[in-house]
């Protein structure tokens, strides 16, 4: 049976649970729903994959031992399909061995039933804010991309020069451009970008995975 500490947690997030204990998925479902979250439970893994949405869920609570493939593997699946969510595991017969192979998977937290409330709301909403940078990471590359796409052929060829580092001269030499005009195509990337000063270009060329000429 868990127990609940006060706490003040509220959001619309959704955590998706798989545990093939009814007893285990029905007291994480009413723990979480008394704080505001969505939980969506599940059998087994497959099961869980059997849903359309997998990618509405902001946190899995997911046991080690289940029929068919087990917590563990199911992570290692998970993340060969590039499935990001943060995992908390949960299981009656944990190890320290298996606990450290959790965690060096990417796992957020490891917890041993009998479960304790504030033990399991506190690692959501540590999987939360995890998964809240994620996706917040996700939408600047994605925006980033967008305005990536709008720079013209040269644009882009002044930015290759810029992040390894040419001055604009450099860049007339190599280029055949005069000065005043590698200055100026310089000035719209950064601008179309919403680049503010060199550093912040390379770090966009760096998510963009754009190579640095040497």
């Amino acid at each position: 049976m868990l127990t609940k500490d006060d706490t003040e947690t509220a959001t619309d997030s959704v955590v998706y649970v798989v545990d093939d204990d009814s007893d285990v998925r029905d007291g994480l479902n009413q723990l979480l729903e008394s704080v505001g979250l969505t939980c969506v439970t599940f059998r087994s893994a497959a099961e869980f994959l059997l849903n359309k949405r997998i990618g509405d869920a902001n946190c899995l609570i997911l046991d080690v031992r289940l029929p068919g493939i087990g917590g563990l593997d199911f992570q290692r699946e998970l993340a060969k399909a590039r499935i990001n969510i943060p995992i908390i595991f949960i299981t009656g017969y944990g190890d320290i061995p298996m606990t450290v192979k959790a965690l060096k998977g990417g796992a957020v937290e490891f917890l041993a039933k009998p479960l304790r409330g504030q033990d399991v709301l506190d690692a959501v909403n540590a999987a939360l804010e995890r998964d809240r940078v994620m996706r917040g990471q996700i939408k600047e590359l994605q925006s980033l991309q967008t305005r990536f796409e709008m720079l013209s052929d040269r644009e882009r060829e002044m930015m290759t020069f810029a992040v390894a580092g040419l001055l604009n001269k450099q860049t007339a030499s190599k280029t055949g451009l005069t000065e005043g005009t590698v200055k100026v195509h310089r000035h719209n990337l950064m601008k179309k970008l919403g680049a503010t000063s060199v550093p912040e270009l390379v770090r966009m060329a760096y998510l963009l995975g754009i190579a640095h000429l040497q």
